[in-house]
């Protein structure tokens, strides 16, 4: 088992150990939130925002104001314009004769019954001048007499 020494004996004086400066309390700093700022300058636009409202509604009660003071001058103007006056009596000694108008009169003009060319059906417009006599008809077929006959019956209604 060892022994235990002791420290040698120092004939030096203790250093006396500076104690380090002592520091100022920490002043917390004013934190300035993002929300904050915004409520801020949402609040100034809101109330810019209700005072130009108040300017609107105050021109347009301004302006409905001289409208009907304009109204009510155009009113009195009218009626003192408007005062009842007598009109000449019309003279019933010469009885009112109609002349006869100066015109010739109309000339009437006969219909055009034919029809144009261009709106004539393909197949009637070779059979139309083609066609010399009822021998002619024989050779159509059957679909395109009932088109022509449609046709026609068309327009002479």
């Amino acid at each position: 088992m060892p022994i235990a020494q002791g420290l040698p004996w120092t004939t030096d004086e203790p250093k006396c150990l500076i104690k380090p400066p002592v520091k100022k309390n920490t002043i917390p700093i004013d934190l300035k939130l993002h929300s904050d700022i915004r409520a801020v300058e949402r609040a100034r636009f809101a109330h810019q925002v209700a005072e130009k409202g108040r300017l609107i509604k105050q021109y347009k009660m301004e302006r409905e104001r001289q409208q009907k003071l304009e109204e009510e001058e155009e009113i009195k103007r009218l009626r003192k314009e408007l005062i009842p006056k007598a009109q000449l009596m019309p003279y019933f000694d010469q009885p009112f004769v109609p002349r006869r108008s100066e015109k010739q009169p109309t000339v009437p003009r006969e219909p055009k019954f034919c029809i144009p060319r261009h709106k004539t059906i393909k197949c009637c417009r070779m059979s139309c001048n083609d066609m010399s006599g009822p021998s002619q008809l024989q050779h159509l077929p059957s679909s395109v007499e009932k088109a022509e006959a449609l046709y026609k019956n068309r327009i002479l209604q």
